[in-house]
Order: C-alpha cells, then structure tokens, then sequence
C-alpha cells in the first residue's frame, strides 16, 4: 500500500509539527478506550456552526453517544452548556457505553430517527455506516471548516466521494514503550532501532526466573493485535492492503517478514503467549505485566499514557518512547495511524441534524476551549490523546512536548494511515485472529498470513 501523508504547519510555536494521515480505537481500535457508564445530561449548542436552529425557533433536543468515561462526559457537559447559553432553543443530552458496544449501538439505534443524533465513531467504520444510510453529509459550512482546519489526509478519512460526513476529533499512533530501570539493570544503554536490534534486546531482557519477558504482544483485541504487527510491517515498508484498498497485501515478503520476527521472539522465549491477554478498556496481563515491570518492551499507541500513569503511578518515571524499530528494506521508521470523528445520524429529522452540525462546530471550534484550543481539544489532551485540529496543536504545543508524547509526534509525519474500506473492520477481525493463531503456535509465520489474506480478500469483497 502507498502511505499516505498529510502535514500542518503548527505555526510559530515552540514545536513545530506535521501530521500524517490517520487510520482504532481502542477496538480494533482506538484511542480513547476508557469504558463509560451510562450518562446524561445537560443542555448546549454553539453560537457558530452550521444551519438553522440557535437562539430562535422551536426547541430541540439531540443526544450525543460516546463511549468515554464520566469524566470526560462531565467535560463535554461543561461545553454543552456555554453552547446552550448563546442557543438556549437547543438541549444536549449524552450517552455513554462501553466501547465494545458502541458500533452495534450506532447500528441499532441510527436506523432511526429515534436513535443518538450525533455519534463518536472509530474512523475504520465510517464506510459501512455511509453504505448502509446513517451517516448524514455534512453541510457545505461544516464541511468547509473542516476542509480549512484539518489536515488533507484527515479530511479524506472523513470523506467520501467528495463530500465530508463527519468532523475529525483525535488521531492516535503507536511507538515502542520500554522501561529504562530493566535496560539500565540488562545492560542495554538505548533502545533498540533496527529489528536485529529488537531481538537482541529482548533476549537480555528475558528472565525466565523472574516471569519476566523481553518483547510483549496483544491478544484479545483487534486494533492492539493489529496495529502494533502492522507498525513493524509499515517500518519494512509492508501494507496491510493494496494501494487501492481493494485486495490484501499480507502475502507479500515484507509482510511475512514480520509475522518472522513474531516467531523469532515466540522460538527465543523472548514473548511469552500467556502475558499478552488485553481488550479494548486496556485492562488485563499486558498492562499489568508492563506496568509491574514483568515486560520491558511493548509498541502501544500515545493515548494509553494516562493509564500507564493511573497504574505505575511513580515508577512511570521509568517508561521512556521511542520510534518503532525498522528492519533495513524499510526506508524509515513508520507507526500506523488511525483517527475518531464524530459523525450525525441521517435519520434524525432536519432540525436535529441542523443542531447537531451546529453544535458539534461550536465543540470542535477554535473559541470553544482554552487559549485557542477547542473544547474537544480540551478533553483529548486530558486523555493524553493527540487532537487533529490544527490550531489545537498549536494552542496544547507545550502540552506536546512532554517527553513520552513527544515521541508520538515527532513521528506523526511518516505515519502510515489504517487503510479505510467498506468491510474494513471485518478485515481488521481476520488478522487479528490469524495473527492470534501465530501467537500461540497454531499456525506457521506463512500459513497464518494466507489465512488471514484470504479471510481479508473476502470481507472486502462482501462490502463491497
């Protein structure tokens, strides 16, 4: 697959950034994985936006499904009613689930005009909920503002044959998490740049007496599964998908390349099957093993850094970032990418729609946050997530710069996007469960890739 690039200028900060294309959340995904229990809440709108319904008019009422935590619900809550005091006629109410019950939600409940108006979605769904009618268009003043503050690269993941369907919120990436206690105790002065380098490492910081593994994987859950393998791949300048995002690329040598390197580090003990058990709310083995010091090495994405914090609490001290390792076909390191949205139900009736856009403008608008933040940029940075808007980059600059997050932007520019296709969730399912089978010892490096190739061919194909 051709990588993708998009850049923006951070302007005359004191870092300067360019972003690249995005493509999880937590789920097979994203960033952004907190579980939330069911809330609701408060009235809002915006005073810039799109359409219709603002301070005169009849009332409206729209609902916003999410599925972050309370916290974050009580943050959003705060901007719903600085919105609501410039647009008393529009009521915002919110929801939230857990993440793994967020798609199907959406699927039940946006058939409807009854369902959630306005919906938090992993940038990997968009197509499908296109195709099968939910996703409204947006309208020519949102999709202008989204055209001018976001990057290309962004702005073509909320899009679709020309039109814009949804406003981007985060864009998440992965880079190579260590503890610096266990390198100083093995020896090792820096961390690794080059796969040979990867396995080396991981042999000296393997302790079997201690329980103690060198390299960890993720089991369980798509993205984490995924993402990580795909990263390396990328670093090896291996694609998931073709340059159309029509067929699987998985049975190409530099793909098989890294499901090798798997079973390397499986062969050497160096990753151990039985401590890489994890899921979308990130909570199981892997972090625990990580957090207690049992895993030295993980590749992980930016927005885990808050409960990487939650869980070590001082001894987070000893967790440094750094690029993902490349093996020499790869001409520079590279981290899949992957971005959120929020998107509006096109089954809601047009008054709803007309409110949502509008609100959701306000939200992700530079005058709705702190110190030309938007709010959205705001709650994102609370999380320890990136926020896609470019003024929001520039306001939180300093924020960036923190040295674990750092590492994540520095390497947004060589960033490869998560290809985004209809079924691509699907095809996402089918490495992951192909990738699960190499782990533990199920199936060979090449037979795992061919099942998972034929299993992707076919998922396209049906979405199509």
């Amino acid at each position: 697959m051709i990588r993708h690039r998009m850049t923006v200028a951070i302007g005359a900060c004191a870092v300067a950034l360019a972003l690249a294309a995005a493509g999880c959340s937590s789920s097979g995904g994203t960033g952004s994985n907190t579980t939330g229990s069911n809330a609701s809440g408060s009235s809002n709108s915006s005073s810039t936006g799109a359409g219709g319904s603002g301070s005169t008019g009849s009332p409206v009422t729209i609902s916003y499904l999410t599925h972050w935590g309370p916290d974050q619900v009580k943050q959003l809550e705060a901007a719903a009613d600085a919105f609501h005091k410039d647009n008393p006629n529009i009521t915002v109410k919110f929801q939230a689930v857990p993440f793994a019950n967020l798609l199907s939600t959406i699927q039940t409940q946006g058939s409807s005009s009854g369902g959630a108006t306005i919906a938090s979605i992993y940038d990997l769904w968009l197509p499908g909920l296109i195709k099968s009618g939910v996703a409204a268009k947006a309208p020519a003043d949102v999709a202008s503002e989204v055209t001018s503050n976001w990057s290309e690269g962004l702005v073509n993941d909320v899009s679709s044959n020309g039109a814009v369907y949804g406003i981007p919120n985060e864009v998440d990436l992965y880079a190579l998490n260590y503890n610096t206690k266990l390198f100083t105790a093995a020896g090792i002065s820096q961390p690794p740049t080059t796969w040979d380098e990867l396995v080396a490492d991981a042999a000296k910081l393997t302790d079997k007496a201690k329980g103690q593994q060198g390299f960890g994987v993720i089991t369980n859950w798509a993205a984490g599964v995924d993402h990580p393998f795909l990263s390396l791949a990328a670093s090896n300048d291996g694609y998931f998908l073709n340059s159309d995002k029509t067929a699987s690329a998985l049975t190409t040598p530099n793909v098989e390349a890294t499901a090798q390197l798997y079973e390397t580090l499986l062969k050497a003990g160096s990753t151990v099957p039985s401590m890489c058990a994890e899921n979308a709310n990130t909570t199981g083995p892997y972090l625990d093993n990580f957090a207690n010091g049992k895993t030295a090495m993980i590749i992980m994405a930016n927005w885990w850094e808050s409960t990487l914090k939650q869980s070590m609490g001082d001894n987070f001290k000893d967790i440094a970032t750094a690029p993902i390792p490349k093996r020499p076909s790869g001409t520079e390191s590279s981290s899949i990418s992957y971005s959120w949205l929020t998107m509006v139900n096109a089954h809601a009736d047009p008054a709803a729609q007309d409110a949502a856009w509008k609100f959701l403008t306000y939200l992700n608008g530079s005058q709705s946050g702190k110190n030309g933040s938007s709010a959205m940029g705001d709650v994102l940075m609370g999380m320890g997530i990136l926020p896609s808007r470019s003024s929001d980059l520039t306001a939180h600059a300093s924020g960036l710069s923190d040295p674990f997050v750092k590492t994540y932007v520095d390497e947004i520019p060589n960033a490869t996007p998560f290809p985004i296709a209809v079924g691509g969730q699907q095809a996402s399912d089918a490495l992951q469960s192909a990738l699960e089978s190499l782990v533990f010892g199920k199936a060979s490096p090449q037979d795992a890739l061919k099942t998972a190739d034929q299993a992707v061919n076919a998922a396209l194909q049906s979405g199509k």
